[in-house]
Order: C-alpha cells, then sequence, then structure tokens
C-alpha cells in the first residue's frame, strides 16, 4: 500500500542506585552493529549500517521494528507473506524469546495497542502477568513485616506472576490474524532446534548475571554449559522450547496453561528451593488477557495514545506531554538547561501523581481521566513557571468520580523488558512492549525451556504507610502496576507514529523524550531514538554516560537538580507513518526496522 499522510515533523518511588542486570557491559556494546550479524540477509546488515549512521529506514508497504535483527527477520517474512501486524507479531515474540531470553518470552506478559485501519480505531490488549490467589499482601515481607530487599524477592519462585505472553498472542491472532496460526511459529521452532548464534549482547549479560543465574540448576545448565558462560558467537540449541512452540502451534495457547507445560511451572515455582512461590494450576487455568480501552493525551495538535491501568505509561507519558504542552519548550535546543528544567519538572510532577494515585484499577479506584485532563495539566504546568528547580514536588488533585486516600507507593521497577513496533500492508500499526520484567526474571527456567517472570516484585513490597494502604499493593488475582508504555501517536484520526521501550520506570521518559525530540526538536525518527538520554523520575536527573549530556551536570545543578552520570540502555523502536514508513531502532542496542 502507500501512505497518503503527508511526512510529518511529528508529531515512582525511591529506587536504588544499583546497576540493572540488564545493562550493556560496555565491551559487548562496541560489538552489536553490523559484524554481529554477518550471516544474515543483506537486507538486515543494510538496516544496521543505516542505523549506525543515523539514518531511518525507509519503505513503502510494511515495517517492523524490534530489538534483535532475527527476530526482525521472522517478522519481515511473516509480513511479506501478506500477514498482518498481528501474524507477524506472533512470530517477532517467539524469536525474541529464544534470542533475547533475558527480556521477554512465554514465561512473562506485554501490553499492546493496535490501530484497526478498517475500523480507524483503536484498542489495547492488556496480557499483565497477575498475582496467584494464595498471594498475600505481605508477599514480600518478613517474619517481622518488613519489607524485603528487592533481589530477595526476585530470585525464586515467589516473584513469578502467572504469565500472560502466550494468551495475548493467541487473543490478538483471533482478533486480527490473517495467516494460518501454526506457520508463525516456525521460525522460531527452527531455530531453537537447529540452534542459533549467541549475540554480543546476551553472552555480556549472562556473564555479568553467573551468581544468580546459577542458583537453579535448568538454567545453569542452559547459560553455563560444562559451567562455562555462552560467549558471542556460541550455537545454543533448546529443543524444550521447540518442543513447546509445537505444542502451542498445534494446539493453541491454551495448551500453555494446562496439561503438561502448566505442571512444569507450577512445580517449579512451587519447589523453588529457598524461595518458593505459591503460582498455582488454577491460577494458570483461569488466566485470561483484558481489551481496554486506549488513554490519551493532547500533545501539539496530537492524541498521545497507550495503555491505561495497570500501565501507568499512556498516563505518565500524557502527564508530561501534557504539561509541556502548555510551554514553548520548542523553541528552546535540546541540549538547553531550560529545556531540560521544564522537562524534568514535568517528570517529577508526572511521578509524584503516579506514586500516588496508579494501580491496577480493576481493584483500586483511580482518577484515570482526571489525571490526563487538559485544565488540571494545565494548572500543574503552572508549577513550572520558575526559572529553576522546583524545590519539592506532590500529587496534585485531578478529578475524581468519588473519594479515595492513598498512601505513597514504594515499589521497586528495574529493566529489562522488549519493545516492538509494526505497520502491515493494510495499514494496521502495532505498538507491544513485552517482558519478563528484570533481566533473566526470577531466574527460573521452566521444563518448556523459557525463564519465568519476576513480575510480582512490581508491586509495592509494603503495604501501608501511615495507616493509610498502597494502592500498588499485592493482592489475589491483581496485576502489578507497570511502566511499559507502547504508544501510538495520532493526528487527525489516522497513526503517524508507532513507538516504545524499555527500560523499568525511565521507559516513561525514553519515550516522552523521543516524542519530543520528534516533534518539538524535528529530529527525523532515527536520530530522536539515538539522542542523548536525561530521565528524571523523583529529582535526581540521570544523564547518560558518554554523551554531550555529561557537560549539563554543572548547569543543572547551578538550576538545583542532583544529577548522576550513568549508563542509560533504552530499546525504543519507532516507526513514522507518513506518504512512506520510515523506521528507527535504539543504537544502545542489537535491534533493526526493516520494511519493504
Amino acid at each position: 500500500m502507500r501512505y497518503l499522510l503527508p511526512v510529518l515533523v511529528l508529531a515512582a518511588h525511591p529506587l536504588h542506585a544499583q546497576q540493572s542486570a540488564d545493562a550493556v557491559d560496555p565491551e559487548a556494546a562496541s560489538e552489536t552493529g553490523a559484524e554481529a550479524f554477518a550471516d544474515l540477509p543483506e537486507r538486515v546488515r543494510a538496516a544496521l549500517e543505516r542505523k549506525e549512521a543515523g539514518e531511518p529506514v525507509e519503505a513503502q508497504d510494511w515495517m517492523v521494528a524490534a530489538a534483535n535483527p532475527v527476530a526482525v527477520e521472522a517478522g519481515a517474512k511473516v509480513l511479506e507473506a501478506g500477514g498482518s501486524a498481528a501474524d507477524a507479531m506472533v512470530a517477532v515474540q517467539t524469536v525474541l524469546g529464544l534470542v533475547e531470553p533475558q527480556s521477554s518470552g512465554l514465561g512473562g506478559g506485554a501490553f499492546l495497542v493496535w490501530y484497526d485501519a478498517e475500523e480507524g480505531a483503536l484498542t489495547t490488549l492488556d496480557g499483565r502477568e497477575t498475582a496467584p490467589l494464595d498471594a498475600t499482601p505481605q508477599l514480600f515481607q518478613d517474619e517481622d513485616g518488613e519489607p524485603l530487599e528487592f533481589y530477595e524477592g526476585v530470585v525464586g519462585g515467589r516473584s513469578v506472576g502467572t504469565p500472560g505472553t502466550p494468551a495475548l498472542m493467541q487473543m490478538a491472532h483471533d482478533k486480527w490474524g490473517n495467516l494460518d496460526w501454526a506457520g508463525l511459529f516456525d521460525d522460531a521452532t527452527r531455530l531453537a532446534r537447529e540452534g542459533f548464534a549467541v549475540s554480543p549482547r546476551l553472552a555480556g549479560l549472562v556473564d555479568e548475571d553467573r551468581d544468580r543465574l546459577t542458583r537453579f540448576s535448568a538454567t545453569a545448565d542452559y547459560f553455563y554449559p560444562g559451567g562455562e558462560a555462552i560467549a558471542a558467537g556460541d550455537t545454543l540449541t533448546n529443543t524444550a522450547y521447540a518442543d513447546t512452540l509445537e505444542a502451542i502451534a498445534t494446539e493453541g495457547a491454551g495448551t500453555f496453561y494446562t496439561g503438561e507445560i502448566a505442571q512444569g511451572i507450577v512445580d517449579i515455582v512451587q519447589g523453588a528451593e529457598s524461595n518458593p512461590g505459591v503460582l498455582s494450576m488454577t491460577d494458570l487455568a483461569i488466566y485470561a488477557p483484558v481489551e481496554r480501552a486506549a488513554v490519551c493525551a493532547a500533545y501539539r495538535g496530537r492524541d498521545v495514545c497507550g495503555m491505561g491501568p495497570p500501565s501507568s505509561g499512556a498516563l505518565t507519558v500524557g502527564q508530561i506531554l501534557g504539561m509541556l504542552d502548555n510551554t514553548d519548550i520548542a523553541s528552546l535546543a535540546p541540549d538547553d538547561p531550560e529545556a531540560l528544567r521544564l522537562l524534568g519538572d514535568a517528570s517529577r510532577l508526572a511521578f509524584a501523581d503516579r506514586g500516588l494515585y496508579m494501580a491496577d484499577s480493576d481493584f483500586v479506584p483511580m482518577p484515570t481521566e482526571g489525571l490526563v485532563d487538559a485544565d488540571y495539566l494545565a494548572s500543574r504546568a503552572e508549577l513550572l513557571a520558575g526559572d529553576d528547580a522546583l524545590p519539592e514536588v506532590s500529587a496534585g488533585d485531578p478529578e475524581w468520580s468519588h473519594a479515595m486516600d492513598w498512601a505513597p507507593d514504594r515499589s521497586i521497577e528495574l529493566p529489562s523488558t522488549s519493545h516492538v513496533s509494526i505497520v502491515d500492508a493494510d495499514g494496521n500499526v502495532l505498538s507491544m512492549t513485552t517482558t519478563i520484567e528484570n533481566g533473566f526474571g526470577s531466574r527460573l527456567m521452566a521444563p518448556g525451556g523459557f525463564l519465568l517472570n519476576n513480575e510480582l516484585t512490581d508491586f509495592s513490597f509494603a503495604t501501608h504507610e501511615d495507616g493509610r494502604p498502597i494502592a500498588n499493593r499485592v493482592e489475589p488475582g491483581k496485576r502489578p502496576r507497570s511502566s511499559m508504555s507502547p504508544t501510538i501517536v495520532m493526528q487527525d484520526g489516522a497513526p503517524v507514529l508507532a513507538i516504545g521501550s524499555p527500560g523499568g520506570s525511565r521507559i516513561i521518559g525514553y519515550v516522552a523524550q523521543a516524542i519530543i525530540n520528534h516533534v518539538d526538536f524535528g529530529m527525523n525518527v532515527q536520530e530522536a531514538l539515538g539522542a542523548p538520554h536525561a530521565v528524571n523520575r523523583f529529582g535526581t536527573f540521570d544523564l547518560e554516560a558518554g554523551t554531550p549530556m555529561e557537560e549539563l551536570a554543572g548547569p543543572l545543578q547551578e538550576l538545583g537538580f542532583e544529577t548522576e552520570v550513568r549508563d542509560l540502555t533504552s530499546g525504543l523502536h519507532a516507526i513514522e507513518i507518513g506518504e512512506t514508513l520510515r523506521g528507527g531502532a535504539d543504537p544502545r542496542r542489537e535491534g533493526i526496522a526493516l520494511g519493504q
């Protein structure tokens, strides 16, 4: 198809300061270019070279952007065969779960935003994991009622929620698929049986996380065969994963939630040495993804749309942009300290609201509409009128349909995660962020050959503060709050951008800043993703190491901010939709955009 729209200049809680387990090893990061995937088709190598040159990939008919070239190629073949964006997502996700197991997979969950070209409508699918029915609000507390240390809760069965990704893949295919379900698993199954080349990124992360990955024998045997960590370029097979994929391909995703696959998950969760969990066969059998209305916020004549609760993504990104819509940030340069002051304090105000109000709205009342109301955001933007950093921030008072008194949240959310953006030949648009939460999740490898999530640690470990309940506390069947922000930007009723990123609670800042780069500062989609990061959530400005942002530490401190220079390993993948499709992939990771 040919796109008729014009090409547009488009349009938390205190967190541990430790480096995430999913941060790129500097030596590994230097090998994430074309040389690492030299045996792939020429179009893949050409896409990698365009990314390295800071140039978007262009196409007329379809495009897919994701975090690993092998997975992107699998999705591209589906789109070439006439598959929909939903079909391609299944192929991409199953390959990502094999070649990038630290970030997402069958043992995790996902949020999907969909634009239906025929209906001209947006919707979302919530494939977030759920807390087991036997979970209690004290799940992450010791015998004295004190919250556990973060990794005490992560590693083992205690942190595992009911996986949602297989059911979400099935639901998306049932609603929007064009091709036969079984054939979508072919590439992942073949690669799992015949072997795939370990990427530099995966090898580096395995080497860094040895202490946790070797606590459980099945995980250790896979990532450290013979006691040695897998290395970049090694051929790795996973026959158990191939068997699981063949079962799902033949019988549908329901087979994941009952019978042998489900029993294997339950046995390893409940039998995890020193830190067992309470996930049961019943939890798996009753799991279902949920279709929800998209949450949208206005920005520069566009609607920035994404996932509502239990994600805080669309609300918090929307709040940041909605406040900045009342400023003249576009008249400034991206590296102007004043531009960063506006962005940083708008982010802090949005995170204050996030920490107090946002959780699974199926369990707790939320002022969802009030949080992105234009008048409310204009009133919050008045706080940005000064010329230095706000000395302190607090949650606002959005309009509620009823009253509720929450305590500030105290949960911790670290990376991993992965993002996929797809546009098919019919004009359907998919933006999906998919995760097992922390790098390598719970570190438990299910008998079916996939890692299990640690998603329950996205809940607040504390239940109350000063006698008031915390909205994001653990409850049976509840979905933990997320920062995943799969986004579709609309203008005049049509999609103009699909974007998202991994990165824990920094996802919100990565996505918001990339949209600002594109809309306000006129960067092409690849430049917008590769531009240096500056992220502020709770007061401290994180400035991306090794970039010109380091030089702004002093000026930002003079404005009253605390600063920290650190690695900020986003994984943004985006597609701009105009007369042509223009795709970009984050240069900090191995992914590409590929189209025709």
